[in-house]
């Protein structure tokens, strides 16, 4: 059964109770936004496709033709400032919208993370004219610019802001943050924000991208991976060496027995997995992103 976007809130609650385990409800006081598109008219090339609804079937999210952010905000009490855009996975063939984009950023808004969860363009959906390299990429390129000039109206650090991938999407974050953007006039004051993060989080990388051609200057990197998994483990060692030979600051968890799309561990029992989330958040402060510019030594 198919329904539109709309559902997508009843989703997220059931899967966010299966969630608790690792980790815990945000507080009530947080809240999460409509989604907000990235371009006012459209992204181009797909202006006259704007309207079309997104379509979820068992929380899985495909005929993205608006690409769009929707913004989860941690307590008033928690906020610190720095920001996340996360970008689900699914073989650019769908968005796993929940388990790799709604739950994960409540887990970011932990710790005090306003988190924008980007519904990208899918190149490999079925009768699909989107290219991976060009069009989900410049949604990614999109989002992170977005979020840096509306920074005021979230309460967020322009020179805090990160990107989070999970399979094909931690592709598109290596696209955006290890590789060379391509070079455009601005279509407005969006566009004139920088497009490359402030720190990049991959997490079970699919292999586009990797091995990186721009590693020199990248920023700070988060990757981790399962041991067992034969699309992704070898893509995120390869990038780890990269950035580690060319003096990236980069840290690399490779888990023991686990696969492809552990997500956040939900249905594992494996406890070194299930507290991935913690190690990013340690990785995160110690790297100073969840201290507020003013407050650092």
């Amino acid at each position: 059964m198919t329904f539109v976007r709309w559902s997508l809130g009843l989703l997220l609650m059931s899967t966010s109770a299966m969630a608790q385990p690792i980790a815990a409800d945000p507080p009530a006081a947080s809240t999460v936004g409509a989604a907000l598109p990235l371009w006012p008219n459209g992204a181009p090339g797909s202006e006259a496709r704007r309207h079309e609804a997104e379509i979820v079937e068992n929380s899985y999210v495909r005929n993205v033709q608006n690409p769009s952010l929707t913004v989860f905000r941690p307590d008033p009490r928690r906020a610190n400032g720095a920001a996340i855009v996360v970008i689900p996975g699914g073989g650019h063939r769908m968005l796993v919208r929940v388990n790799e984009g709604d739950v994960p950023a409540k887990a970011l808004n932990r710790y005090g993370v306003t988190a924008f969860v980007l519904d990208y363009r899918l190149a490999r959906e079925a009768g699909s004219s989107y290219t991976i390299e060009g069009d989900a990429a410049a949604d990614a390129r999109r989002a992170i610019r977005w979020v840096r000039a509306h920074a005021a109206d979230y309460g967020v650090d322009p020179h805090r802001v990160g990107v989070m991938g999970f399979s094909a999407g931690g592709e598109l974050v290596s696209l955006i943050a290890d590789n060379p953007s391509p070079s455009a006039p601005p279509s407005d004051a969006v566009d004139r924000q920088s497009a490359r993060p402030d720190f990049q989080i991959l997490i079970y990388p699919g292999p586009l991208g990797i091995p990186a051609k721009t590693v020199a200057g990248a920023p700070p990197a988060f990757i981790a991976a399962g041991s067992l998994d034969q699309c992704c483990a070898l893509p995120a060692i390869t990038l780890y060496q990269q950035l580690r030979a060319a003096g990236v600051s980069a840290e690399l968890h490779m888990y023991a027995d686990t696969d492809h799309g552990f997500n956040l561990a939900m249905h594992s029992e494996r406890i070194s997995l299930q507290h991935w989330p913690d190690r990013l958040a340690d990785w995160m402060d110690d790297e100073g992103w969840l201290i507020a510019h003013d407050d650092r030594p």
